[in-house]
């Protein structure tokens, strides 16, 4: 499997590890039944070598694998605390047998338990040297439900910004208030793009990205509807109360980052383009919550966009991966 522009060695943000064991596996199986979405036949049963044979077919040098959502929020505190440990000690086991090929994003135990994610937090960053950490949008659902935006995540905020740390945010597998429309659209197809969405403009309107401006955050999927969505919520925001105005609202919205898994094709990178500096434009694949063939197909997009323009084409592949991650070169 080979992208249609070989091109400098990629480097992908959003790569997905999956540890093994019935717990895990037990949680994955609960995520595929309540969302719809099937995974690619042996993505439970991930190992380093099963990423590094993908990433040699599709030119991947580096991954920085993140665990996918919120998958351990029904189990208990403790336990949660110690499958975040788990996690991130395979992730940094996986930096250290390949070097160069991998990073990772630390997870941390649901963080509205925020003594726990601290915990982690400090633990992933000081004694694993995590590359950052990953989020989703939304923490528990209906009234229970906490935005990253909410008063309880604010310690943690200050701790992230503090330490300027990377974030990978990615929206949760939350599904819509009726049923999904037909098997063809589950809850990753038609709504996790548009929570990605939702947790940027919460995070801008909350005031919380301007409050902490030290914390580089990556939406995933090009951030889902985000770029197409941003105006609306200047004008309508600030009709309804919020403070900044709508040109600060726009700009806030361009200091994220925005990765290409599962979004690449033109008419994203054409409003992504339009929407942010070249800076802000990362590779992404998804792997191996998707098939080697599927990522493909959006990776063949981004190369043929940019194949006129090689200079951006490296810029995007692995230049800005550079400057986020110096270590990485």
């Amino acid at each position: 499997m080979t992208a249609s522009t070989p091109g400098p060695a990629r480097v992908d943000f959003h790569h997905h590890i999956f540890p093994s064991g019935e717990l895990s596996e037990s949680l994955q199986r609960t995520l595929a039944a309540e969302t719809g979405w099937r995974f690619p036949i042996g993505a439970m049963r991930w190992t380093p070598e099963t990423s590094l044979a993908f990433m040699d077919g599709l030119g991947i040098k580096t991954a920085i694998l993140s665990l996918p959502n919120d998958l351990d929020r029904n189990l208990p505190a403790q336990q949660r605390r110690t499958f975040a440990r788990d996690v991130n000690a395979l992730a940094r086991q996986a930096v250290d047998d390949h070097p160069g090929r991998f990073g990772f994003f630390a997870h941390l135990p649901t963080p509205t338990d925020i003594d726990a994610a601290l915990d982690e937090l400090t633990y992933a960053l000081d004694e694993l040297d995590a590359d950052g950490v990953t989020f989703t949008n939304v923490y528990g659902t209906g009234e229970q439900a906490h935005s990253l935006g909410d008063d309880i995540f604010e310690p943690l905020w200050a701790e992230l910004n503090r330490r300027g740390t990377l974030v990978f945010l990615h929206g949760e597998q939350t599904p819509g208030r009726n049923r999904m429309p037909n098997r063809f659209l589950p809850t990753p197809v038609s709504e996790v793009p548009n929570e990605t969405y939702k947790a940027a403009a919460d995070l801008v309107t909350s005031g919380r990205k301007r409050q902490y401006p030290n914390v580089r955050i990556i939406l995933s999927h090009s951030g889902g509807s985000t770029p197409v969505l941003a105006a609306r919520v200047a004008v309508l925001s600030h009709y309804l109360g919020c403070e900044l105005t709508p040109e600060e609202i726009v700009a806030d919205f361009r200091t994220f980052y925005f990765e290409t898994a599962l979004s690449g094709f033109e008419t994203n990178l054409v409003a992504l383009e339009n929407f942010v500096p070249p800076n802000r434009i990362l590779f992404g694949t998804d792997f191996p919550a998707v098939s080697p063939e599927m990522a493909s197909w959006y990776t063949n997009n981004v190369d043929n966009h940019f194949a006129a323009r090689p200079e951006l084409l490296a810029q995007v592949l692995h230049g800005n991966a550079h400057a986020l991650l110096p270590g990485l070169a």
